[in-house]
């Protein structure tokens, strides 16, 4: 019977530069946005309570 380490091949291969480029670029499309979102948000709260 195999075991859960067998079953998933252990480490896989590193990542080259042009993956980490890749990721980062993916993160910032994501949490740019996302963080501009809330930071107008933020801004707007206090219009609903004054």
């Amino acid at each position: 019977m195999s075991t859960a380490e067998n079953a998933t091949g252990g480490a896989g291969p590193e990542w080259g530069p042009l993956q980490w480029a890749g990721a980062v670029l993916a993160w910032l499309w994501v949490l740019v946005p996302l963080g501009y979102g809330l930071y107008q948000l933020l801004i707007k709260i206090p219009a609903l309570f004054g």
